[in-house]
C-alpha cells in the first residue's frame, strides 16, 4: 500500500469522521456540565467510575484502573482526583491490606452532584447525537453508536455482559 492507496484514504477519512464525532459530543457535553454543575466531562466520568466501587473484595480500583477507565494518565489522574478532593467531591484513604495502596471514594457531596449531573450528561449526550446524525458525513457513526451493545463494566473493573 502506499499513502495514496484509496483504502487508505478512506481509513484516514473514517478516523476523521469518528474523532470528529467524538470531539463534538464531549464538546456539548462539556458545555452542558459546566453551565449546569461547574463540572468536566473528565471530572465527571471520574465521579461516575469512582462511584461504582463497593467494599468487597477487589470492589475498589487502582489508580491506573481508574486513569485507564477516564483515559488520562496516572499523573493526570492524580491531579484530578486532588482538584475534586479539594472540593469535597472524593476522600482518599490508605488500603488496610497494603500501606502503599491509596483509595479514593467519592463523598456524599459527591454522589448528590453525580445524581444531579447525570440527566445532564444523559440528555447533551442525545442532543449531541441527534445533532450529529444530520450531518450526511457522520450519519453512519451515529446510527452505530445508537445500536452498540457494550459488555457494562463490573464494580470490579472488568467487563461483563449485560444482564
Amino acid at each position: 500500500m502506499t499513502a495514496t492507496d484509496p483504502a487508505l484514504t478512506a481509513l484516514a477519512q473514517g478516523w476523521c469522521a469518528l474523532s470528529l464525532l467524538h470531539g463534538r459530543i464531549e464538546a456539548h457535553i462539556e458545555r452542558a456540565l459546566q453551565a449546569g454543575h461547574d463540572l468536566s466531562v473528565r471530572e465527571y466520568s471520574l465521579l461516575d467510575v469512582l462511584s461504582r466501587q463497593h467494599d468487597g473484595e477487589g470492589g475498589h480500583l487502582q489508580m491506573k484502573q481508574v486513569a485507564d477507565a477516564v483515559v488520562l494518565s496516572q499523573s493526570a489522574t492524580t491531579r484530578l482526583v486532588t482538584r475534586l478532593e479539594d472540593r469535597g467531591l472524593l476522600s482518599r484513604y490508605l488500603c488496610p491490606t497494603d500501606r502503599r495502596g491509596i483509595y479514593t471514594n467519592v463523598s456524599e457531596a459527591g454522589l448528590q452532584l453525580l445524581d444531579e449531573a447525570r440527566p445532564t450528561n444523559d440528555g447533551a449526550l442525545r442532543e449531541a447525537l441527534d445533532e450529529a446524525a444530520e450531518n450526511p458525513a457522520l450519519a453512519p457513526l451515529v446510527r452505530v453508536v445508537e445500536s452498540v451493545s457494550v459488555p457494562a463494566q463490573t464494580q470490579h473493573g472488568r467487563l461483563s455482559t449485560p444482564v
